[in-house]
């Protein structure tokens, strides 16, 4: 075998990262938008089911993750820094995994209802995971063009964790004025919102990981 074809065996197109990649975002926006679902959903038997189809997600994720840890195990030479690829699977599955937990918990803990502070929560996660599949399409034409679109969607990743940020503080504290009377009730959905909050930080962690790759790669 020549030496030209072994560099080829041993370098995978960037399609094969770019694919698996874009799958595990897909499936993180899709499973975003189960959790949103979750969030408003009539009654716990609805949101048990919502649950179940979320957890099929995470368990996809799961899967992509490790599909993407065996490829740049195979891989003599990637598209990308090898650390960084890992870096951006992580976070994903990180993300995902926050995610998931707090949709277990809400059924776990028996909470039927649809608080607009839930809600207000998973429709930011939802824009987040929009803005995360949108941000990582990029950087593997990392055009003047689309390393400004990137970098735009990044920004719009932090300022949505902001809002995140005060949306807490401002549910805690009315958590915490409520009657000592419901101090079961509030322990419970501080644990929700305490969840949310990781979710949202994940998602920017995920976004430094990325705009590092974007200022490598530009």
């Amino acid at each position: 075998m020549s030496f030209d074809a072994v560099m080829k065996f041993l370098m995978p197109r960037n399609d094969v990262f770019r694919g698996l990649l874009s799958k595990d975002t897909e499936n993180l926006r899709r499973a975003a938008g189960l959790f949103a679902e979750v969030a408003r959903a009539d009654n716990l038997e609805q949101r048990r089911l919502k649950v179940v189809e979320l957890r099929a997600r995470e368990h996809d994720g799961d899967e992509i993750t490790r599909q993407i840890f065996e490829t740049l195990n195979r891989s003599f030479i990637t598209p990308l820094d090898r650390e960084d690829i890992r870096s951006l699977a992580s976070g994903l599955d990180d993300i995902l995994d926050d995610m998931d937990e707090v949709a277990q918990y809400v059924v776990l803990f028996e909470l039927a209802g649809a608080p607009e502070a839930l809600v207000q929560f998973a429709d930011i996660l939802l824009e987040m995971a929009r803005e995360i599949e949108k941000a990582t399409g990029l950087v593997w034409n990392l055009s003047t063009a689309n390393v400004k679109a990137a970098q735009q969607a990044i920004v719009h990743v932090s300022d949505l964790e902001n809002q995140a940020d005060s949306l807490y503080n401002t549910v805690i504290a009315d958590l915490f004025k409520r009657d000592s009377s419901e101090s079961i009730g509030v322990l419970k959905w501080k644990v929700i919102y305490d969840g949310l909050e990781d979710a949202c930080d994940a998602c920017t962690d995920f976004t430094h990981a990325l705009g590092n790759v974007v200022i490598k790669s530009a």
